[in-house]
């Protein structure tokens, strides 16, 4: 991390933060109108999306959340995201799930990086680091799921936060101190997260419901 200027990491933190907050906006949004809230709530979904996910970053990571009050101009950018979102024609939200599955992994992936970026300046043990990348990669997300009044997406199975902690992973263990190998690391995250939907992966879960045999019987072998 230190052979490089602060400046160039200062602007790559910068950059994911922008590129995170915006895709959370857009994230939040179309969850809102797939749940066909109105204007205000869309609005809601989106900024809190977005930003919640960066305050529960900031929580973690020890900046005062109160930052956040100071990205006037992000709050103004994702404003007209947002906007210009809820004013889409309607023959473009056809693919809204596709969409928001996509910028959901996009800032899934910048949140992320930044939570183990930040993990690692501060010289935090590995673990640390990964749960960082997966607490501030999904914070957005979270928060997102449980407005609309959907299970997180992090806690059902999908292979959702394993993507951030590998990102974690690999940032923490100082494989990855270069910019480019920081946008590779984004680029990846974002595209296992796609073929996760795209393939349905899934981590093992159990159900508790009724059809207790077949479920005991194929457990009874762990």
């Amino acid at each position: 991390m230190h052979h490089h200027g602060k400046g160039v990491l200062r602007l790559t933190w910068e950059i994911f933060n922008i590129i995170g907050t915006i895709a959370f906006a857009i994230s939040g949004a179309i969850v809102a109108m797939e749940e066909e809230y109105d204007i205000l709530g869309v609005y809601i979904l989106g900024l809190a999306t977005a930003f919640g996910g960066g305050a529960i970053r900031n929580l973690l990571i020890g900046i005062p959340v109160s930052a956040l009050w100071d990205q006037g101009l992000l709050f103004l950018l994702a404003i007209i995201i947002i906007t210009l979102v809820f004013s889409f024609p309607l023959g473009a939200l056809k693919h809204w799930k596709r969409w928001g599955t996509f910028t959901d992994a996009i800032g899934l992936s910048a949140f992320a990086i930044q939570g183990s970026l930040y993990a690692t300046s501060m010289n935090h043990p590995i673990s640390a680091i990964i749960i960082a990348a997966l607490l501030t990669g999904s914070g957005g997300g979270v928060i997102r799921d449980l407005l609309a009044g959907r299970k997180p997406a992090l806690l059902t199975g999908d292979i959702y936060g394993v993507w951030a902690m590998l990102a974690g992973l690999a940032i923490g263990l100082g494989f990855i101190n270069e910019t480019w190998g920081l946008y590779l690391v984004f680029v990846a995250v974002i595209l296992l997260r796609m073929l996760t939907v795209q393939y349905n992966w899934h981590l093992p879960y159990r159900s508790l419901k009724e059809d207790r045999s077949s479920s005991f019987s194929q457990n009874s072998g762990m």
